[in-house]
């Protein structure tokens, strides 16, 4: 193998997502997945990638320095991508301490290993002389640069502007990862994203949420009047952004990701909606993952159900942002980076993969997921 990249939070929705990608693109890259397996990771996930030579799986926080210390003595990393992150806007309002420490403090844990075991010495100006061909890469979002009004776009020199604990832990990490750039002449990058929507997305978010309400015949929370809009970026798109910026990107740039597809989240609501009726439709097959099955004197499944009127309106969300778009051009002039999946193709792709993966959806909500769900949602 040529290289060995470690990634951190690999058995999370995006970052597992990468690995696939990376393993199935790059036949001479090896992969070591380290993820604690909180509620959003799922070993399953990466299960059948886990061939014990091209990719292995270590279960453990990056914020345990032994443990990061010793990945990095054992396998000569060339690449460390972090994904690991608590990501979730909800659980951060009620928890902020447990997304400082882990995005922040296992950020510089993982850049301190990082110069540890990729300096060789100091040059004459007393700054680290790094071996050639290593990077660092922090996988961010587009939620550090606060809120939009109704029109103009994020870009790399945008201030940030965090509105809330997730955010603010994010921000924080970019700029200590960018700080390292600075004072130790790291080779480090930086990719701010904006909403992912793919397979694998744990159904805490709002797409693959309100996917398995349909299917459950539950109503569907939709924060204040859903009118707040975001930018929706297709993560097999994401994934090929990173690998680019990994291979060609310059140490010390940030890089703005986005899909070009700004959405109200009602219209994500409705057209998820008038998708999953449509393919039910067509698909009677499909109608055998229904939860709820109610059942005409015909003996077929009744679907018109699906429709607007499981619609519900909850309490919005404090702190909500209104509006995020983000502005790709660096990374489209710099790298011949472009997305290249709409939404409207995306939301079929990833409404099919959950129909056909329903097990899948099964393993990763049970538990806590229920809990959680209940916090949120009750009383709103």
């Amino acid at each position: 193998m040529d290289k060995t990249y470690l990634v951190t939070g690999g058995a999370g929705f995006i970052g597992a997502n990468f690995v696939k990608y990376m393993l199935r693109e790059h036949s001479r890259i090896r992969i070591v997945v380290l993820d604690a397996l909180t509620y959003a990771g799922n070993l399953g996930t990466i299960l059948p990638d886990l061939d014990g030579s091209r990719c292995q799986f270590v279960k453990g926080d990056i914020c345990d320095a032994e443990l990061v210390e010793g990945l990095f003595r054992e396998h000569d990393f060339s690449c460390v991508v972090n994904f690991a992150a608590e990501s979730h806007v909800d659980r951060s309002i009620e928890n902020p301490q447990l997304f400082l420490k882990t995005n922040i403090l296992g950020t510089q844990n993982l850049l301190d290993a990082a110069k540890k075991h990729w300096t060789t010495g100091k040059d004459a100006k007393g700054y680290p002389l790094w071996k050639p061909n290593v990077r660092f890469h922090q996988v961010s979002t587009d939620e550090v640069y606060g809120s939009l009004g109704a029109t103009g776009y994020f870009t790399e020199t945008t201030p940030l502007a965090p509105r809330s604990p997730y955010s603010a832990s994010k921000t924080s990490a970019d700029l200590i990862v960018i700080a390292y750039a600075e004072t130790y002449k790291a080779p480090v990058t930086v990719t701010r994203c904006s909403n992912n929507y793919g397979p694998y997305h744990f159904p805490e978010k709002l797409i693959p949420l309100i996917i398995k309400n349909i299917l459950e015949g539950k109503k569907l929370p939709v924060y204040g009047d859903g009118s707040n809009v975001r930018d929706w970026l297709y993560v097999e798109d994401h994934c090929k952004a990173i690998d680019l910026v990994l291979q060609n990107g310059h140490n010390g740039e940030i890089y703005n990701v986005g899909g070009h597809n700004e959405k109200q989240n009602i219209e994500i609501v409705k057209l998820t909606i008038a998708t999953i009726y449509r393919l039910l439709k067509e698909n009677p097959a499909y109608r055998n993952v229904l939860k709820k099955k109610e059942l005409l004197a015909s003996g077929e499944i009744d679907i018109d159900w699906i429709n607007d009127s499981l619609i519900t309106f909850v309490t919005d969300r404090l702190g909500h942002d209104l509006r995020y778009a983000i502005d790709p051009a660096k990374i489209t002039a710099e790298l011949g980076w472009t997305p290249e999946t709409d939404f409207e193709t995306g939301i079929v792709k990833t409404i099919e993969w959950y129909l056909n993966n329903q097990a899948w959806v099964d393993d990763v909500t049970s538990g806590d997921y229920v809990n959680y769900y209940n916090q949120m949602y009750a009383n709103r």
